[in-house]
C-alpha cells in the first residue's frame, strides 16, 4: 500500500513543511524589518510589527500644558490640544506617573489651589484657575489614548541623507558599493581563467597546485588578516580601496577556483574536444564555449561573494579604516546601535537599506542556481 500512485512518503511531507519553517523563519523577520522601518518612534515603542495596522491604546509619554492665558468672567483659562502632533483618542488621564489613569475622557481634575483641569477624549483640555498662573509650572498630562495606524517615510530620509552627524549612512551605502563590486568581480575573472588551466590543460605540477588550492580552504581567516596588512603597508596599499579589493580577492580566491574547477571538469570531453579537434585554440574555447556553459557556476559563486563582501565588518576594518569617509555600512550600524540605541525607526531603516540590495542580487540571480544550461549540448 506504501506504493500505491499518487501517495506521497512521509519523508517527502517532512521534507515540504521543513521547507515552509525555513522559509518563515527568514521572511518573517524581514518583514518585520520593513514594516517597523515605516513606523514612527511612539509606534515601535507601544506596539509590534504585526499591530500596525490596528488601532492601539497605548500609554502615551507625559505631555506638559502649555499655552497663552485668557481670563473670562473671572477665571483665568489656558485651553490647548494634546494631539497637535501625536494624534488619538484619549480614554483614561491623569496627573502623575503613579496614577496615569485616575480620570476618564471628559472627567473634571481638581488640583488645588483653586485650579482645576479638564480633558476631552480628542485631546482638548481647558485648566482653570482663580489666580494667574504666568509664574507657575503647568502640570503634566498622562494620556492612555487609542492611536491610529501611523506611517512615515522620514525614516529612510533620515538614513539616507541627514544633516546630523552619525546618523546618515549615504556615505557608507556608497563606500559599501565601492567595496563590494570590484571585490566580487576581480576573483570571479582571475578564478575562472585558473579553474579552466586546472580543469582541461595540461601543465606539470598541475596536482600540486590543485592541493595547494585546497589546502588554503583550510587557513582561517583571522591568521592572515596581520601579515596581509602589514604587506600592504609596505607596498603602499594600506587603508585604501586598492587593498580591500586584494584583500577581499585572496579571501576568496581558493573557494572561487575550487568550485569552478569542479564545474568547468564535468563539461562534456566532447565538445572541448571537438572544438579541438576543429582548430580552436584554449582561449577561444574557453571564451566561446567554457564560459556560456558555465555561467550558472559563476553567478552561483557570484552571489555568494557579493553577500560576503557587502556584509564584511572584520575586513572592512582592518584594511580600509573607521572614518566618515571609508566606513562601510556594517560600522556604520555598529555605530547607530551604540548611539541611538533607543532611535528603533533609525536602526529598522538603516536595517532594511543594508540588506535591500543582497535581497535584490539574491533574487535577481537565483535562477542560475538551479538552471542547467548543458541540457541538449551534446546529442
Amino acid at each position: 500500500m506504501d506504493s500505491i500512485a499518487g501517495k506521497k512518503p512521509a519523508l517527502i511531507w517532512a521534507v515540504h513543511i521543513s521547507t515552509a519553517l525555513l522559509v518563515l523563519l527568514w521572511v518573517l523577520p524581514t518583514l518585520g524589518l520593513l514594516v517597523s522601518s515605516f513606523r514612527t518612534s511612539d509606534q515601535i515603542t507601544s506596539s509590534g510589527w504585526w499591530q500596525a495596522l490596528s488601532t492601539q491604546e497605548s500609554q502615551l509619554p507625559a505631555i506638559r500644558i502649555e499655552g497663552a492665558e485668557t481670563e473670562s468672567d473671572g477665571l483665568f483659562v489656558i485651553k490647548g490640544n494634546l494631539f497637535e502632533t501625536l494624534g488619538g483618542n484619549v480614554s483614561h488621564w491623569g496627573t502623575s506617573s503613579k496614577a496615569p489613569e485616575a480620570y476618564a475622557a471628559g472627567d473634571t481634575a481638581d488640583l488645588g489651589d483653586g485650579r482645576s483641569l479638564t480633558v476631552t477624549a480628542d485631546g482638548g483640555y481647558a485648566l482653570t484657575s482663580s489666580a494667574s498662573m504666568a509664574d507657575l509650572r503647568l502640570p503634566r498630562v498622562f494620556l492612555t489614548a487609542s492611536t491610529p495606524p501611523e506611517f512615515t517615510t522620514e525614516n529612510f530620509q533620515n538614513v539616507i541623507a541627514s544633516p546630523l552627524a552619525g546618523q546618515s549612512i549615504g556615505q557608507a551605502f556608497l563606500n559599501t558599493l565601492t567595496v563590494a563590486i570590484p571585490a566580487t568581480i576581480i576573483p570571479i575573472l582571475i578564478a575562472a581563467f585558473a579553474a579552466y588551466a586546472l580543469a582541461w590543460m595540461e601543465f606539470p605540477g598541475r596536482p600540486l597546485l590543485i592541493a595547494a588550492i585546497m589546502a588554503l580552504l583550510v587557513v582561517p581567516l583571522q591568521l592572515a588578516l596581520i601579515p596581509l596588512l602589514q604587506l600592504h603597508n609596505t607596498l603602499g596599499i594600506g587603508k585604501s580601496y586598492l587593498g580591500i579589493w586584494l584583500a577581499h580577492t585572496g579571501f576568496g580566491l581558493p573557494m572561487a577556483i575550487y568550485l569552478l574547477r569542479n564545474y568547468m571538469a564535468g563539461l562534456p570531453r566532447e565538445v572541448i574536444e571537438s572544438a579541438r579537434v576543429d582548430g580552436a585554440t584554449d582561449f577561444q574555447i574557453f571564451r566561446r564555449i567554457v564560459l556560456p556553459l558555465s555561467f550558472p557556476a559563476l553567478a552561483s559563486f557570484a552571489i555568494f561573494q557579493f553577500l560576503w563582501t557587502w556584509n564584511d565588518l572584520l575586513v572592512a576594518l582592518v584594511f580600509l579604516g573607521t572614518g566618515n569617509d571609508q566606513q562601510v555600512l556594517t560600522g556604520n550600524l555598529v555605530n547607530l546601535m551604540g548611539s541611538r540605541g533607543g532611535d528603533w525607526e533609525i536602526l529598522a531603516a538603516s536595517a532594511f537599506v543594508s540588506i535591500a540590495v543582497p535581497l535584490i542580487v539574491f533574487f535577481g540571480m537565483q535562477k542560475y542556481l538551479v538552471r542547467g544550461l548543458l541540457a541538449g549540448s551534446v546529442k
